[in-house]
C-alpha cells in the first residue's frame, strides 16, 4: 500500500534516487514471496541504478538459480541476474541453523 501511495504522490522517484545513492544496500530474506509485476520492474530498476556504482548485498535462503522463479518474468530475471551474477561475490553458508531449539 505504501508503494502505491508513493507512486500516486510522486515520492517513489525520491525513494529510488535515495536508494541508488546509498553506499550499501542490504536486501535481507530475498525470495520469501514471488514478485508481482510492478515489484519485478521496481527490483530491476533498483539493481540497474546501483549496478557498477554502489554495493548491494542480497541475503537469501534460496540458491541464485531459483531466483528466476521468484522474480517471475523471464526477461526481467535475465537482466537482473546478469547484472548480479557477473559482478558479485557469492558466499554460501553451510551447516546447521543457529536458531535451532537446543
Amino acid at each position: 500500500m505504501k508503494m502505491r501511495m508513493a507512486r500516486i504522490d510522486g515520492s517513489i522517484y525520491k525513494f529510488f534516487e535515495k536508494t541508488a545513492k546509498a553506499d550499501v544496500l542490504i536486501l535481507d530474506d530475498f525470495g520469501l514471496t514471488h514478485l508481482e509485476k510492478q515489484n519485478q520492474l521496481d527490483f530491476m530498476e533498483l539493481i540497474e541504478d546501483r549496478h557498477g556504482k554502489k554495493a548491494t548485498i542480497i541475503a537469501s535462503q534460496l540458491p541464485m538459480a531459483s531466483w528466476f522463479d521468484i522474480i517471475g518474468e523471464e526477461t526481467i530475471a535475465d537482466a537482473v541476474l546478469d547484472r548480479l551474477a557477473h559482478t558479485s561475490y557469492k558466499i554460501e553458508l553451510k551447516g546447521d541453523s543457529l536458531r535451532k531449539n537446543r
